[in-house]
Formats: structure tokens, C-alpha cells, sequence
């Protein structure tokens, strides 16, 4: 399995696991990130962090600490 901070630009996957726990994990699903949804990476900041994301019809820009709790496929 990849995880999605390792994701490139331009590349669409799908959610397989997300590996957090608590209100953390439930804060990454509140955003509409849960198993089987396809993401799509738009763009990477130059440092790496943020990761701008197109999902479910909306933009969200993701942190790579929380990125990193989520597997893809």
C-alpha cells in the first residue's frame, strides 16, 4: 500500500485504510475522506506540505502528518 503524502501531482487514487485513531481519524473523515472515495492530488506546496486535493467536488488542502494516516490505492 502507498500513502497519500507520497502521492504525486496530477495522480487521482482511492481511499483503501485510514490509520488513525480517535479524533483524529474522525476529523480526516469529517472532511469527507473515508474508505473507497477517489481523490484527486491538484498540487503539492514546494516544501511538501500542504497537499491541495480535490474530493468529492470540493478542494481541501491536507497537512502531510494527517496525509500520512491514509492509504491509497
Amino acid at each position: 500500500m502507498k500513502l497519500l503524502k507520497d502521492c504525486k501531482p496530477s495522480e487521482t487514487v482511492v481511499v483503501k485504510k485510514i490509520t488513525g485513531v480517535g479524533a483524529t481519524k474522525r476529523r480526516i473523515m469529517d472532511m469527507g475522506i473515508t474508505k473507497g472515495v477517489e481523490i484527486h492530488i491538484r498540487k503539492v506546496a514546494p516544501l511538501g506540505d500542504p497537499i491541495e486535493l480535490n474530493i468529492r467536488g470540493y478542494e481541501l488542502s491536507l497537512r502531510k502528518h494527517d496525509a500520512q494516516m491514509i492509504e491509497v490505492e
